[in-house]
């Protein structure tokens, strides 16, 4: 056998691409590749995002003067108010400075009261990313879990039931799914608190007890489309040639699948990863009313109501940089642990 054929084969019973050299250096390069490319694509998504944030704020006509000396206010006193805020300056002169104060950490003062924004979203902000971060983790957890059992036992009835099962799962609503876990192990059982929220401070418990409830309503979907992306995944590398070399090389069920499948069939489940994020900042507002959570999602809701305009904006900013930068997160983990992601690179 010719050496050529000899890397072949190896190339074929591994998954990977064989090395053609540059040792540390080479490495160092891709690593520096794989996540300068991810960014140099979503720094530019974080300056169009936080452009149109501004300019639909502009757009909507609001002003202060609205808010805090109502429709008896003089011109006078709406100019007055209006020039404290920095409303009488050219549009891109406004945006520039906001622009500034958001690299400061500053989002403003709220028009209702003058209260910086950045006070007002503090705790809420905290219970807003409780919420949405513990249901990522139950989504990824059990999504994982259920796509792994499915893949193994493909096309056997647990294969079947989980897949009968998560497509139930997809189509259920959050809210619908949490009035009803409220009737059983809040109303029901009694094992849980309905509403209400408690910082990890107090304990552990106290914190978890009252967001488990809602953090599972919020997880179904995220449990579902993971499962059945990952199966599909899973099911694929099964399929190819290099599962075939690892077996005909006598490598070991477990370590065929956890060097190979499992490396180059997560890539579906990632890939959707970066989309359920944002749904579950967005979902998370339903949620936060149905247990009495007073987190940014119930906050922005409030400030789009009254017409406070720097509240609204410093929300959809969080949620700008959130879902950047775990959309970041999720393509460095893809062109890390996927070999053909990396590849040309």
């Amino acid at each position: 056998m010719t050496a050529s054929a000899a890397v072949s084969v190896r190339g074929i019973a591994t998954g990977a691409i064989p090395r053609t050299g540059g040792g540390a250096g080479h490495r160092v390069r891709r690593v520096l590749l794989s996540i300068a490319r991810p960014i140099s694509i979503f720094v530019p998504v974080f300056f169009l995002g936080t452009f149109f944030t501004f300019l639909l704020g502009a757009l909507s006509g609001r002003s202060p003067a609205a808010l805090q000396l109502g429709d008896a206010a003089t011109p006078e006193a709406v100019a007055a108010l209006n020039q404290q805020f920095g409303l009488d300056r050219p549009f891109f002169v406004q945006y520039a400075d906001w622009l500034g104060q958001l690299f400061r950490g500053s989002f403003g003062n709220s028009w209702a009261n003058g209260v910086p924004v950045a006070t007002l979203l503090g705790d809420r902000a905290v219970v807003s990313l409780s919420v949405a971060g513990l249901a990522l983790v139950i989504g990824v957890i059990f999504g994982f879990l259920f796509g792994v059992l499915a893949a193994q036992f493909h096309t056997r009835w647990i294969d079947r039931a989980i897949t009968t099962g998560t497509t139930v799962f997809s189509v259920l609503p959050p809210f619908v799914v949490g009035i009803a876990l409220i009737a059983v192990f809040a109303v029901g059982l009694r094992w849980l608190p309905a509403v209400g929220f408690v910082p990890i401070q107090l304990g552990f418990w106290p914190w978890f007890s009252h967001l488990i409830l809602p953090a599972v309503a919020l997880s179904f979907d995220t449990v579902s489309d993971v499962a059945r992306q990952l199966r599909t995944g899973l099911v694929s590398a099964y399929r190819e040639n290099y599962v075939t070399g690892a077996q005909v090389r006598g490598l070991g069920p477990q370590r065929i699948f956890f060097g190979h499948v499992l490396r180059n069939g997560v890539g579906p489940a990632l890939s959707v990863l970066g989309l359920k994020f944002p749904a579950l900042l967005g979902g998370a507002v339903l949620i936060e009313s149905i247990f009495g959570l007073s987190g940014y999602g119930t906050f922005a809701a409030q400030s789009a109501v009254t017409g406070d305009v720097p509240s609204v904006q410093a929300v959809l900013v969080i949620s700008i940089v959130l879902v950047v930068v775990f959309n970041l997160i999720v393509n460095v983990a893809h062109n890390r642990l996927i070999p053909s992601a990396s590849r040309g690179v």
